[in-house]
C-alpha cells in the first residue's frame, strides 16, 4: 500500500493548487498512464488462445438480428462488456452499475468523495460504460464547428460538469503474486482515478486507453476487504480543444473497464510485421515484443519468447493446436532502433488478407521461464497483406483497389458512444449488404472489437487520431494549436495512442492525423512519427488543402468531381486521389453520387472515397406526451447547438436505410453490365474475387409486364476480366422478338450462391437494367377514342361533364376541377392546378444567403396565388369537349399586378395556359404551357398538382422504383410496375422536406380498395413524369421541424411534374446541383397529362398501350 504521506503530496500535486487546474494544462496530459500497447488478453496458454479467438471469430450476419436501440441498449451493453473478456481467466470486466453523482464543477464535487469511508447510500447509479448524458445527468450538446464554450484555450467554464463515479471489487485469490493494471478503454473527457483512497492516475483523450499499474494500491487476492474504485471525470478539459468534431459532446466512461492480472515479468507491446514476395509465394515474418520485466532479467537464460502462427479457420477443429503454419524465432538484438526482442520467420503459400477474401491467422506470442513453463501468453488476429504506393495509386497486395467507403461515427440512438456488438455487427453486415468496402473511423479511434470484426469481415479502414479543432476557424486572435509548440505532446501523445494500440489489425490500410485540425509543424512531427514507426502503411491527411507534405494520399472532401480529374491529370502529382468525405447524405441526398463514379471509374488516379455518412446522429428522446422521437441539436434546450445537421447519414439511427443507399450499392456494386454497339459486356472489378460463387439470372420485361426470365450461363470470371455478349444472341432474344412491348428492359442479376460470414445466400450483388433496341418506330400513345357523345351542361358557373363511368365538375370561376366522381365515388376533391414548389430540403436550404431556399423566398415562389385570368368553353364535336384556362401566378398579395414578362416590378411570376380536352370515352388530356418570369431563379418543379380522396390509397405505376428517387438520383431503381400505400410511399427523413418522389413515371393508377379511381400518363410525346403521392401536404412537411410533428391532411397530395429539380448531396451548404438538373426559368415548358377514370375491370396497363 502506498504511504499516507504519498497521497497527500500527490492529491494536492495532481488535483489543485493556488488555482492550478491539471485539465487546463496542455503540457500535462497524463500521470503515471502507462504507455500505450496493443489490447492484452492475458492467456494462461496457447491452446487457451486459441480457443479464445475460435469463438470470438463464429460471428456472423445472424448475431445483426440481435441488434436492439431502444431502452433495452442499456443491459445489452453491459452484458456486451462482460462477454468480451469471458473465459479470459486474468481478465475481470468492472463493467455494471455504478454509484454516480454530478457535480455542478470540480470546486463542487465532494473532496472526499474517494475515501474509503465515504458514505455513497445516497448517491444514485449510473451503467458503466455509458456518457451520463444518456441516462438523465446533464444534457448532450450536438455542435459541428463551434465550441460550446468561450474560445479560450487551455481554459474551460468554471461550470463544468464533474462527474464522480464509485464501485469495488475483490481479486480472486488465484490472481496471488501477480501485477494488476487498472484499464480504462475510454472516459470523455479528462480523469483521474483513486483506489482505497490513493490517487492512482490522471489521463485525457477521450477515445483511447489509459491504464494504471494498482498493484500497491490493492488489498491482497482473496481477502474479503472491498477495493474502492473512484473515478472524477471532467466534461470539459484543455483536450476538450482537441475534440471538436461534429458530433454530440457526451461525457463519462462510455467504453469498458477492466482488470488485467499479469505476471511479475509479463508481455506489454508486440508488432507483427509481414512482407510478402512479389510473387506473393511467401511472406516474410517479424514480431517485435516489449517486455515488462525488471532489468535483472535476462531474456537468454531467465525467460524465452516465442511466437507462432496458427490458422484456425475452416471447419470445427477439436485439435487447435495442430493448426501451427509458422513458427518465428528470436534474432539476434539489433544495435540501433527498436530495443525490444525481435522474432522472424517464414510462411509459404499465405492466404491473403483484403476487404475481399479478409484471411486471418491467429498469432500467439508466449514468455516462459526457464524450465519451459508458460508464464505469459497474448495473441491475436493478423493479416498477411501488403499496403504499397505507385504512380498514382494505392495498392493492396500489388492491385489498386477502389475504395467505395463511407465514414462512421460511433453513434447509438439510446446509449450514445457506448457500443454493443450486434450493433456493431448490424453496422458491417449493412456495408457489405450494400458493397461498402472501406471504412473511416470518423475522426477518433474507434472500439477495439469494431477493428477486430473489420479484420474479420473485410473492410478496408482509414484509422483517425482523436484531433480536430475546426472552431478555431472562427476565430483569428487565437493562434492555432497546429502551428503551438505547447499543443504538440498532446497531438502527438494521441497519434502515438492510436498505432500503439491497433498496429496488428490487418484491416487498417492508412493512418489518419485527424481532422479539420489546420495544418502546421505539429502535422510534419505526427506524419515523420508514423512514417518512422510504421512504413507498412501510408498517411492521410486533408488538413492544409488535402496535398501537404505530410499525407500520402490526395484526400480533399466534397470536393467537386470535374476538380477531382484535373487533379487526376495533373502530370506533377504523383499521388491517388481518395475523397475522404463525399456526397453529403443529410436528409433526402446523395443526388450526383453516379456521376462521381462515372468519372472515378474511367478516371486513372482517381480511386474512390468516403461517404460523409454512416448514420444518422439522432438521439431518441421522449415528449412530453410519452412517445419517442430522433432528436437533435436544440431539443435538449443545448446552446449553441448546429440543430439537424448531425443528421447526414445514410441510414436512420436504427440502421433502417436511407433510400439513398439503393444508389449507393448501385454505384458500388462490382459486376459491372454495359450494352454498347449491341454487346452486352459482363465486368468483374473486384481484384481477388473470381465469380464463382455467383449465380447469374436474366428478367426481360415490356412495358413493365413480366416476359421471361432465367438463370445466364457464363463462364468464371477471374478478377478484372469480362464477358461479351451479343445481345441478339441471348436467351432473351425470343421473347423480345415476339414481344409487342413498345419499351422492353433486360435486368441482369448476380446473387450469392453460397453464404458468407456477411450475406446470407441469394443475396443481390450487383443489378443492372439494360434498355433494349426497339423493334420498330411507333406513335407515342396516340388516343384511340371511342365514338361515345359527351354529356355536358352549365349551371351556376359550373361546368357538369358525364363520361363513360366519371362525372366531373368543372368550376369556371377558379378554372379548376372542383371534383371528379367514378361510380358514383369521389376521386378527386380538388382539382388540377400548376405548382412550381416544393418543400424545401436539407440540401435546399444549404448556403445562407446563396442557397435556393432564400432565392426562391425572395423571389416568393412559396406563396403563389394561381389566378384565372380567363377561360373558354368550347365544343369541337359531339365526342369532344375543350376547356382552356388561363393562369397568372401573383406573388402573395399581388393579384391586381398586370403579367409583363421579366418586368422586375410585376407580381405576375407564372403565366400558365391550360387546356382539357374531354373526350366521351372517358379520357381527358391536359395540354399545359407554362411561361415563369425569366428574372426568377431556376425552379424547383414545373408540373401540376391535385387532391384525391383519403380513401384512393393504393398507388401503382409504371415507371422507377420502387423506393423513392428523383432525377440526380435514380440510376439504382429500375422501370417497372409498382405497388405501394400512399402511407408507404412517405420518407420519414427525421426533419420533414420534399419526399417520396418516384421518377420516369410513364403511367400511375391511384385506386381505393374496390378499384375506383383515376389514371394519369404521359402522352403527346411528353417525356416521364416525377410522381409522387402523400398525406402530408407541401406546406406541411415545410412546417415540421420533426417527423413526429406532421399531421396527415384530409386528402391525399398528389404531384405529377413535368420537370423536377435535382436534390443534390455534392456537399449541403452551398447550392450544388449539376446544371443538367436544374430548371431554369428563361424558358418555356410545354407537356400533356393523360388521365382517365378507373374501376375495378379497368387495366392501365390496357389504357397505357399505345397505338401504333
Amino acid at each position: 500500500m502506498a504511504s499516507s504521506a504519498t497521497m497527500a503530496v500527490n492529491n494536492k500535486l495532481i488535483v489543485a493548487g493556488d488555482g492550478y487546474k491539471v485539465w487546463e494544462d496542455p503540457s500535462f496530459i497524463k500521470w503515471r498512464k502507462r504507455d500505450s500497447h496493443v489490447s492484452l488478453h492475458c492467456h494462461d496458454s496457447v491452446e487457451g488462445s486459441l480457443r479464445y479467438w475460435y469463438e470470438r471469430n463464429k460471428v456472423d450476419v445472424l448475431i445483426a438480428k440481435s441488434a436492439v436501440w431502444d431502452d433495452d441498449a442499456v443491459s445489452a451493453s453491459i452484458e456486451c462488456a462482460k462477454y468480451w473478456v469471458q473465459n479470459l481467466p486474468f481478465v475481470k470486466s468492472l463493467s455494471g452499475h455504478w454509484k454516480f453523482f454530478l457535480a455542478q464543477s470540480p470546486a463542487t464535487a465532494p473532496s472526499n468523495f474517494h475515501d474509503t469511508i465515504f458514505q455513497d447510500s445516497t448517491w444514485e447509479t449510473i451503467p458503466v460504460p455509458s456518457n451520463w448524458q444518456m441516462h438523465g445527468f446533464d444534457r448532450p450538446i450536438y455542435t459541428n464547428v463551434i465550441y460550446p464554450f468561450p474560445l479560450d484555450p487551455p481554459h474551460v467554464p468554471e461550470d463544468n460538469p464533474t462527474g464522480c463515479y464509485r464501485t469495488y471489487f475483490h481479486l480472486p485469490k488465484d490472481w496471488e503474486g501477480r501485477r494488476i493494471l487498472l484499464h480504462f478503454e475510454a472516459v470523455d473527457s479528462a480523469f483521474h482515478v483513486w483506489l482505497n483512497g490513493a490517487l492512482v492516475g490522471y489521463s485525457q483523450d477521450s477515445r483511447l486507453p489509459a491504464e494504471f499499474e494498482i498493484t500497491d494500491f490493492c488489498h491482497e487476492c482473496g481477502s474479503e476487504k472491498k477495493n474502492i474504485v473512484a473515478v472524477q471525470v471532467y466534461r470539459w478539459s484543455d483536450g476538450s480543444y482537441l475534440e471538436d468534431q461534429d458530433h454530440w459532446w457526451l461525457s463519462g466512461i462510455h467504453r469498458d473497464v477492466l482488470l488485467l492480472a499479469k505476471p511479475k515479468v509479463f508481455i506489454v507491446d508486440y508488432f507483427f510485421k509481414s512482407n510478402l514476395v512479389e510473387s506473393c509465394t511467401y511472406a516474410d515474418l517479424e514480431v517485435e515484443v516489449i517486455l515488462d520485466k525488471p532489468m535483472e532479467i535476462n531474456v537468454t537464460t531467465d525467460v524465452k519468447i516465442e511466437a507462432t502462427l496458427f490458422d484456425i479457420s475452416g471447419d470445427d477443429r477439436i485439435d487447435l493446436l495442430s493448426t501451427k503454419v509458422a513458427h518465428l524465432e528470436l534474432q539476434p538484438p539489433s544495435p540501433l532502433g527498436f530495443h525490444g526482442y525481435r522474432l522472424a520467420g517464414k510462411l509459404q503459400n499465405p492466404k491473403l488478407w483484403s476487404a475481399e477474401q479478409p484471411n486471418l491467422y491467429t498469432l500467439v506470442v508466449t514468455l516462459k521461464d526457464a524450465s519451459g513453463n508458460i508464464v505469459d501468453c497474448e495473441s491475436c488476429q493478423v493479416g498477411i497483406r501488403q499496403i504499397s504506393k505507385a504512380p498514382k495509386q494505392l495498392l493492396v497486395n500489388g492491385h489498386p483497389v477502389m475504395i467505395r467507403g463511407v465514414n462512421r461515427h460511433e453513434h447509438h440512438p439510446r446509449i450514445g458512444k457506448t457500443n454493443i456488438e450486434s450493433c456493431m455487427v448490424k453496422d458491417l453486415v449493412l456495408m457489405k449488404e450494400h458493397n461498402i468496402n472501406a471504412v473511416r473511423n470518423s475522426h477518433y479511434p474507434q472500439h477495439q472489437r469494431w477493428y477486430e470484426l473489420c479484420d474479420l469481415f473485410g473492410m478496408y479502414m482509414i484509422d483517425e487520431a482523436n484531433i480536430e479543432t475546426h472552431g478555431f476557424d472562427l476565430s483569428r486572435h487565437v493562434k492555432h494549436p497546429s502551428q503551438e509548440p505547447s499543443w504538440a505532446s498532446s497531438m502527438l501523445d494521441r497519434v502515438i495512442g492510436m498505432v500503439e494500440r491497433d498496429k496488428n489489425h490487418a484491416c487498417i490500410i492508412s493512418w489518419s492525423l485527424g481532422n479539420e485540425a489546420n495544418y502546421g509543424p505539429n502535422h510534419a512531427a505526427l506524419a515523420g512519427w508514423i512514417r518512422g514507426k510504421d512504413p507498412s502503411r501510408v498517411v492521410h491527411y486533408e488538413g492544409g488543402g488535402s496535398r501537404t507534405s505530410s499525407t500520402d494520399i490526395v484526400c480533399p472532401m466534397y470536393m467537386r468531381i470535374w476538380d477531382c480529374v484535373k487533379i487526376a491529370k495533373d502530370p506533377n502529382e504523383k499521388r491517388p486521389l481518395i475523397l475522404c468525405e463525399y456526397s453529403h447524405a443529410m436528409g433526402n441526398s446523395n443526388g450526383n453520387i453516379h456521376e462521381y463514379w462515372e468519372a472515378i471509374d474511367s478516371t486513372f488516379g482517381l480511386q474512390g472515397g468516403f461517404i460523409w455518412d454512416w448514420v444518422d446522429q439522432g438521439l431518441l428522446k421522449e415528449s412530453t406526451d410519452g412517445n419517442k422521437y430522433w432528436a437533435y441539436g436544440g431539443d435538449f434546450g443545448d446552446t449553441p447547438n448546429d440543430l439537424n445537421f448531425c443528421l447526414n447519414g445514410l441510414i436512420w439511427p436504427d440502421r433502417t436505410p436511407h433510400p439513398a443507399l439503393h444508389e449507393v450499392k448501385y454505384v458500388y456494386q462490382p459486376i459491372k453490365v454495359s450494352l454498347t454497339n449491341d454487346i452486352i459486356k459482363i465486368t468483374n472489378t473486384n481484384f481477388f474475387q473470381t465469380t464463382q460463387d455467383l449465380e447469374f439470372n436474366w428478367v426481360i420485361e415490356g412495358d413493365g409486364c413480366k416476359l421471361e426470365a432465367g438463370i445466364l450461363h457464363l463462364p468464371v470470371l477471374d478478377p478484372q476480366s469480362s464477358y461479351d455478349i451479343k445481345w441478339d444472341s441471348g436467351p432473351w432474344y425470343p421473347s423480345w422478338t415476339s414481344s409487342s412491348a413498345a419499351e422492353t428492359f433486360l435486368t441482369i442479376t448476380a446473387r450469392l450462391s453460397q453464404p458468407t460470414r456477411w450475406l446470407q445466400s441469394g443475396h443481390v450483388i450487383s443489378s443492372q437494367q439494360l434498355e433494349l433496341p426497339m423493334k420498330k418506330e411507333f406513335i407515342s400513345h396516340v388516343l384511340k377514342m371511342n365514338e361515345v357523345t359527351l354529356d355536358w351542361q352549365i349551371v351556376d358557373h359550373k361546368l357538369t361533364i358525364r363520361q363513360n363511368l366519371s362525372e366531373i365538375t368543372f368550376n369556371n370561376q377558379s378554372g379548376a376541377i372542383e371534383r371528379w366522381m367514378v361510380e358514383g365515388v369521389p376521386v378527386m376533391v380538388n382539382g388540377i392546378t400548376p405548382c412550381f414548389w416544393r418543400a424545401p430540403t436539407d440540401n435546399d436550404k444549404g448556403g445562407e444567403a446563396n442557397s435556393y431556399l432564400t432565392k426562391w423566398k425572395a423571389a416568393n415562389l412559396d406563396n403563389v396565388s394561381f389566378v384565372k385570368e380567363n377561360s373558354t368553353v368550347e365544343k369541337i364535336s359531339e365526342h369532344l369537349l375543350e376547356v382552356s384556362v388561363v393562369y397568372n401566378g401573383f406573388s402573395k398579395g399581388g393579384e391586381t399586378g398586370d403579367y409583363v414578362s421579366g418586368t422586375e416590378g410585376s407580381n405576375i411570376l407564372f403565366k400558365v395556359d391550360m387546356k382539357y380536352s374531354f373526350h366521351g370515352s372517358g379520357d381527358v388530356v391536359l395540354a399545359c404551357h407554362a411561361k415563369p418570369r425569366a428574372d426568377l431563379p431556376p425552379l424547383p418543379r414545373v408540373g401540376v398538382e391535385f387532391r384525391l380522396e383519403k380513401s384512393i390509397s393504393n398507388v401503382k405505376w409504371y415507371g422507377r422504383g420502387p423506393f423513392e428517387c428523383y432525377p440526380d438520383r435514380k440510376a439504382a431503381a429500375n422501370v417497372g410496375v409498382f405497388e405501394k400505400k400512399v402511407d408507404e410511399m412517405h420518407v420519414p427523413y427525421i426533419v420533414p422536406g420534399e419526399c417520396s418522389g418516384r421518377a420516369d413515371v410513364r403511367w400511375v393508377a391511384f385506386q381505393n380498395d374496390r378499384g375506383s379511381g383515376i389514371y394519369a400518363s404521359i402522352c403527346s410525346g411528353s417525356p416521364p413524369m416525377q410522381m409522387n403521392a402523400s398525406y402530408y401536404s407541401t406546406k406541411e412537411l415545410d412546417r415540421a421541424t420533426h417527423n413526429e410533428e406532421l399531421v396527415k391532411g384530409d386528402d391525399i397530395e398528389v404531384h405529377l411534374d413535368h420537370k423536377h429539380m435535382g436534390i443534390g448531396g455534392d456537399d449541403s451548404w452551398s447550392p450544388c446541383v449539376h446544371d443538367k438538373y436544374m430548371l431554369p426559368s428563361s424558358s418555356p415548358y410545354y407537356f400533356f397529362i393523360r388521365f382517365f377514370p378507373l374501376t375495378a375491370a379497368t387495366s392501365p396497363h390496357d389504357i397505357y398501350k399505345p397505338q401504333s
